[in-house]
Formats: structure tokens, sequence, C-alpha cells
């Protein structure tokens, strides 16, 4: 799908403001304020923007980004990954505890994985807060990564950049839109913390794989309205 917004400050820099106003301006703020920036939980998602619905995450179209899915021969969506130029962001959405965010945890276990494997990782402050920047090795060589946690209400978005965008964000261009614009359906289901939350193909896609098309299920791009 070639897919595509505007960044401003985001929801926890939002919260934070609150809790330091005078009474009066933060009695002002007790009424519903619509995040200045996602991911969005689909409670609180602004109206009006074309996304690509895969069930627990939905993407918004932004031009000239292809979003990449692969799943089974059920329409299981097992790994969403989303390209613009020589960058790629791969996305995952996981269930969390209602009382407390899970992603210095999630960062810091994947910080020891990475080091018992050799690879270099170090954190560093981004708009989002901590990230992971880590360097690891491939087939290809050396390949750099940037590792993105986003907490939510009872979920947690880890966004993993790759290439341009992974040592440098501000060649994550429309890629960043996408995660600004993310839409997370946490459902209301109980679920394990961490466990991910069920993603699916889009139903024209869907159709596809319940027909037989050898086309289906494998990693390809997705489409939706708006995109090109």
């Amino acid at each position: 799908m070639i897919f595509s917004r505007k960044r401003a400050a985001g929801r926890h820099a939002l919260d934070e403001r609150a809790t330091n106003l005078p009474e009066t301006a933060a009695g002002a703020l007790s009424t519903p304020v619509e995040p200045a920036r996602g991911p969005y939980d689909v409670t609180e998602a602004p109206d009006g923007v074309q996304r690509l619905d895969l069930g627990s995450l939905q993407i918004p179209a932004v031009p000239e980004v292809e979003v990449r899915v692969q799943a089974d021969q059920q329409g299981v969506v097992q790994q969403v990954v989303l390209v613009h130029g020589q960058s790629a962001l791969q996305l995952g959405v996981f269930a969390a505890p209602r009382s407390e965010g899970i992603w210095d945890e999630v960062r810091e276990e994947i910080r020891q994985s990475l080091l018992a494997d050799g690879a270099a990782a170090q954190e560093v402050e981004g708009e989002y807060g901590t990230e992971l920047h880590a360097q690891v090795r491939t087939e290809d060589g050396l390949t750099d990564l940037r590792f993105v946690g986003v907490d939510g209400p009872r979920w947690m978005v880890r966004a993993v950049y790759q290439g341009a965008a992974a040592t440098d964000p501000a060649a994550a261009g429309p890629l960043a839109h996408c995660l600004d614009g993310l839409v997370v359906d946490r459902g209301v289901e109980a679920k394990p913390v961490r466990e991910p939350l069920p993603l699916r193909l889009p139903r024209e896609a869907g159709e596809q794989v319940a027909t037989g098309d050898p086309a289906a299920g494998q990693a390809g791009a997705a489409s939706a309205p708006g995109g090109r």
C-alpha cells in the first residue's frame, strides 16, 4: 500500500503540563482533551482519517509509505513493516497492565538480549521518551536499529526503525507520521501482560486467503483507501 500529519507534543507531555497548571486552569482541562498526537487509543482517535484496519492496529494512510503485511494461511498477521525509501518501521502491539506502562522493563530486556549477542546498544532520549539504539550483525553486515516504545491504556506499541531512520530521527519523515497517527484497538477481554494483541489481514486480503489465492498470506503490500 502506498499510502499519509504534522507532529506535535505527545500525550504524556500534555498530561504532565496539566498537572502543573493552577487549579483553575487544571479544572478547565477536566473535560476530555484529544491527545496532540498518537499512537492513539481507539477511544480517543481523531475522526476523518483514512486508515488500514489490521484489527488491534489501524495504520493511517500516508503518501509514499508501503505497508507490508505477512500472515499465515488463516489470515493471522505475523509481521507488519512500513517502508519508505531506504527506511523501514516494524510495528508490534502488546497487552499491558491497567496501572502502569511496561516499556522501561521491555527496553531493558531488549538491551540485555542485544548485549548477550555481542551487539552494541545505548539508551537515547527521543520524542517519545527513552529509546534504544543498537547495531546488530546480519548477513548483510552491520545493521542499525532504533527501538521506540509507547505505553498506552492497557497496551504498549513497540516500533523498530531500520535504515536511515534508525540513526537519524529526522530521516523518518512519513514513517514517523504513521507512528504519530497509529490507532490501537485493545479490546475489552483480559490478556496476559506482554501478549501480542491480535492482528488480521484487511477484509479484501482475507477473502483472497479464503479462496486460496497463492499470493495471499505472503509478505506483500496491503492497500487502503487513499493509497497510491
